[in-house]
């Protein structure tokens, strides 16, 4: 029996899950709502869908899944409206702004008995897959570390709202920075203490993009974020998370052992290449890709919730990590204004791997 599914965010994100939720086996998006009705009227015109307002959406007894694509400040508020009307709930990024909403969400779903999905599910797909399997299985020898970096000129160039990019609760360390250290979890486990440097380079940004070209956007969180995290299996490494940053040659994600090291494409893409060179060698070499998975499938993690519900088992992009993250993105921000390292105050499991045959598609696609 499919999950009925039910779409809360008609915005830029929304069209990539219109189009892959039902290329799923197993799920069936119904409706879909916005605080403007006539963007989620156009979206339903054009995907065969019902719009409603979000009242009616989470009210809907024929939906079982709230597929969360609101603004970072709305996600709270829309996941436990909709585990509070009995259903499972699978969010865009971040599980919520702070981590007071972030407890309050997992703890009303544990109380309802629902599952708490959340972006990213990126680490989900065939790049980071083959680079877990080939981390564990010794390929690099023992994990040591790792470096990642992501850069730009920031979203205010492209996007046609950009203003909630640069309030709390996002910037590029709860936007971007969510692929990063969710794929590190996948790779090392959770987190055993943090610390940073951040600032925010220039306190006023002028959209590039329509139909708000022109505007003035206040900053009001930092902007470039660098932070070092160890983890509690012993890995330790750099990540950088920039909006300040137009130009630069720096790798996405490097993970270190003790005999060679994997190099990974951009956490917010599923695919390779993975290119492994070890200690002694004088060249890259690609990587055979050992699990499928390879193009834009946002919405895999849906698929993946949608499944272990049916068979009994946990879910992988699941809420203890996504607030894990969340945990570990404050205590950056908070190290950076006290000058210290800090503990999270949360841990996760680590999320087990993908098989590599685990085929969700109802196509013979990979």
């Amino acid at each position: 029996m499919s999950m009925r599914i039910g779409v809360a965010g008609c915005g830029n994100i929304s069209d990539t899950y219109f189009r892959n939720l039902p290329r799923f086996e197993g799920l069936e998006v119904v409706a879909c709502a916005d605080l403007e009705p006539a963007r989620a009227q156009a979206k339903a015109a054009q995907y065969g869908l019902r719009a409603l307002s979000t009242d009616a959406l989470l009210a809907d007894p024929g939906i079982d899944l709230i597929v969360n694509l609101t603004v970072p400040k709305a996600h709270s508020e829309i996941n436990l409206r909709a585990l509070s009307a009995g259903k499972h709930i699978y969010t865009e990024k971040p599980l919520a702004v702070t981590r007071e909403a972030g407890r309050e969400t997992l703890a009303l779903a544990r109380e309802k008995g629902l599952r708490v999905g959340a972006a990213p599910d990126t680490v989900l797909g065939g790049g980071l897959q083959t680079v877990r399997q080939m981390l564990d299985q010794g390929a690099i020898g023992q994990a040591v570390g790792f470096s990642g970096f992501m850069g730009s000129g920031g979203p205010e160039a492209f996007h046609p709202d950009p203003d909630f990019f640069f309030q709390p609760g996002a910037g590029p360390l709860f936007d971007m920075g969510p692929y990063y250290l969710t794929a590190l979890i996948m790779l090392f486990g959770p987190a055993r203490r943090v610390t940073s440097i951040a600032r925010a380079t220039h306190p006023e940004r002028t959209i590039g993009s329509q139909p708000h070209a022109g505007e003035k956007i206040k900053v009001n969180t930092p902007t470039h974020v660098n932070c070092a995290v160890e983890f509690a299996s012993g890995a330790a490494g750099t990540l950088v998370v920039s909006w300040d940053v137009g130009v630069h040659r720096q790798p996405n994600l490097d993970v270190f052992g003790s005999e060679g090291t994997l190099a990974l494409k951009d956490p917010n893409t599923f695919g390779g290449p993975v290119l492994l060179r070890k200690a002694g060698e004088t060249e890259w070499r690609e990587a055979a890709l050992t699990h499928g998975y390879n193009t834009n499938l946002r919405g895999l993690g849906v698929a993946d919730l949608a499944a272990a519900v049916r068979e009994g088992r946990p879910h992988r992009a699941n809420g203890e990590v996504a607030y894990h993250v969340l945990d570990l993105m404050h205590s950056l921000l908070e190290a950076n204004r006290e000058g210290r390292h800090v503990t999270p105050e949360s841990t996760c499991q680590r999320p087990t791997a993908m098989e590599a045959g685990e085929i969700y598609l109802k196509l013979d696609f990979t």
